[in-house]
């Protein structure tokens, strides 16, 4: 009896290890976001981890084990059992040249850390929804760990909702006299004088400078709705007054705009400043206010088909079980494509809109991505609005855009090809 026991544990056990547990981003997935989380948690563990790029919408595939299995069932993420044999055709299929799939490794589970005020704001940011709903560890920090140089601890930065600018999200005009607006230009005055700064505008180029450096020695970046434009917008104002008086207690340069160093910026040139402070706006880079009568139901924008063995960073980026992904607003929707740098890849787009929505560009050693628009399933997410609840929301093909960019530092880098 104790030798059939034997014989059956031991059976099993090898039948464990000659298999593979495979989570399907395709159609027949329950929950798309937390399969990243089930992707995150094993590579966290050290356990070997395939992402098969546009392999079932680009799927994941693990040594099946029973730790694994209970996860995804808590989870709620679906998975199948298959052997070893039949994984190994299923590379086979993949490695073919006429196959545009690939597969890579994903090895060290990236440090991630979101740039977002400590304090609670009326707005929330859909990374951090992502990351929470998902499960996969964040830290918060903020100006005082940019300037105290803690950025290299980290791989991964997100940008939060944030205008880099110094003009307080330019929420002046309709928000001046609300507690939260009144603290946000308080909390963030003390900031910068704490830091020898006489303007917040002086201190936030600063941060974008430290954040360029950080992308600069290897880091990744990520930043969507106002983060993504006011962010080059500071690049290319380096030591130019570009404030009103409401904002930092003097006048614009008048020759601001002739000033902007556009060489400095990562993915936008040859944008004009919104000089008005009435005007919810930075400049024309963002479409929001010049696309026109978009009716919601009509407002899509489409991924880029990249080849996965020879473009595999932006299909990574692009991994999906939708080419074509419905659109959201934000206080910067998308991006004016005649004013992205020739370099920039564009990864998303409206093109009858001349509209870049998803976009990406290298920068160093390190990259960076922008992403237009708010909240991915809030298609004009307003302020004092509650926070998306993503359970409502497990199939989000533009959340997955998010969760894409937070696994790709995670991919074993190959050698370029030639």
């Amino acid at each position: 009896m104790r030798f059939i026991v034997l014989f059956f544990a031991l059976f099993f056990s090898f039948s464990l290890s000659a298999a593979q547990l495979v989570i399907p981003m395709d159609d027949v997935q329950k929950n798309h976001l937390k399969a990243y989380g089930i992707a995150f948690y094993a590579i966290e563990r050290g356990m070997v981890t395939d992402w098969m790029l546009n392999y079932r919408g680009g799927s994941f595939s693990m040594n099946a084990n029973p730790l694994l299995e209970k996860e995804c069932k808590i989870r709620g993420v679906s998975y199948e059992i298959i052997p070893d044999v039949q994984y190994a055709a299923i590379l086979q299929d993949i490695a073919d040249p006429e196959v545009n799939q690939d597969v890579v490794k994903l090895e060290k589970a990236p440090k991630i850390a979101v740039y977002s005020p400590k304090t609670k704001q009326p707005w929330d940011d859909a990374v951090t929804l992502a990351l929470t709903y998902a499960e996969i560890p964040y830290t918060v920090v903020y100006d005082d760990e940019i300037m105290q140089g803690k950025l290299p601890e980290y791989d991964w930065l997100h940008l939060h909702h944030e205008d880099f600018t110094g003009q307080f999200g330019k929420f002046w005009s309709s928000y001046s006299t609300t507690d939260w607006y009144k603290k946000d230009v308080a909390d963030q005055t003390a900031t910068a004088q704490k830091w020898g700064f006489s303007k917040v505008s002086q201190l936030k180029g600063a941060v974008v400078k430290k954040m360029r450096d950080f992308v600069m020695g290897g880091g990744f970046l990520f930043a969507m709705c106002s983060a993504a434009d006011t962010y080059d917008i500071a690049l290319a104002a380096d030591g130019v007054d570009i404030c009103e008086s409401m904002f930092d207690g003097d006048p614009m340069d008048a020759n601001a705009q002739r000033k902007l160093d556009f060489s400095k910026t990562f993915a936008f040139q040859n944008f004009t400043l919104v000089r008005d402070p009435y005007y919810y706006e930075h400049s024309d880079i963002d479409v929001t206010n010049t696309r026109g009568n978009v009716p919601e139901n009509s407002d899509f924008f489409t991924l880029f088909d990249f080849s996965a063995k020879w473009d595999p960073v932006p299909t990574m980026l692009c991994q999906n079980h939708l080419q074509v992904v419905h659109a959201f607003m934000g206080q910067s929707t998308a991006y004016k494509k005649s004013l992205v740098k020739p370099g920039v890849l564009v990864m998303g787009e409206n093109k009858s809109l001349g509209e870049a929505r998803y976009i990406h560009g290298e920068y160093g050693k390190g990259t960076w991505t922008f992403y237009g628009g708010h909240d991915p399933e809030d298609y004009q997410h307003m302020v004092y609005e509650p926070p998306t609840d993503l359970a409502l929301f497990p199939n989000s093909p533009a959340y997955r855009l998010i969760l894409n960019n937070i696994l790709f530092p995670a991919a074993k880098k190959k050698k370029q090809k030639t």
